[in-house]
């Protein structure tokens, strides 16, 4: 059965590669629109169907197939942090991450499309992971700034590079802050192949 993943995602497509050895890639060209109206496990799932549902569509004609859409986002306090729109605005979002209990979520929605002898199912699902920091000083945050990684990351951290050594701890699937909860993946993947 063919497997797409409709993301561009370095860090996704090298999650995948641990769970199916071949799958393509497949970019969804659909907007990431937030909607307030929906809380963020909703938004995140959201956006997650929408790119699986783009790409599934644009693949009609290509048989059994399961497409994979993931989006992530952090959030603290009620507040959504996407990426950066330059290095004032990456440092004032470190700075409030590790302000009060330093503690954050990230929520990462998973929509999986399964066609098999022309039946379709859906899944879509999402899975949390609380973040710790520790205090961070104004040197450390420039110097994590100056390895130029901050720019392409929703709130200006990735927990898989230089940024780990401010990390106290996460409570959660290590993969699912890296932007594709593979458990959950791989449990609905071994039901179809």
């Amino acid at each position: 059965m063919k497997i797409i993943l409709a993301s561009q995602s370095p860090r996704r497509k090298e999650l995948l590669k641990l769970i199916v050895p071949t799958f393509e890639i497949i970019v969804s060209n659909q907007e990431e629109t937030l909607n307030d109206k929906l809380s963020v496990e909703e938004q995140v799932m959201q956006i997650a169907y929408d790119k699986a549902k783009n790409v599934y569509d644009r693949t009609k004609n290509k048989g059994d197939r399961i497409v994979i859409g993931s989006d992530t986002i952090v959030t603290k306090n009620g507040k959504i942090y996407g990426k950066p729109k330059n290095r004032d605005h990456a440092k004032e979002m470190i700075k409030e991450l590790i302000t009060e209990n330093k503690m954050h979520k990230i929520i990462t929605g998973l929509c999986v499309f399964v066609e098999k002898e022309g039946r379709l199912k859906e899944y879509k699902t999402y899975d949390e992971v609380k973040v710790y920091l520790k205090d961070i000083t104004d040197k450390e945050i420039e110097k994590w700034l100056d390895t130029g990684n901050a720019m392409d990351k929703a709130a200006a951290y990735g927990i898989q590079n230089e940024f780990c050594v401010h990390v106290e701890k996460i409570e959660g699937n290590y993969t699912s802050a890296l932007g594709l909860p593979t458990h959950k993946l791989y449990d609905i993947i071994k039901t179809v192949i």
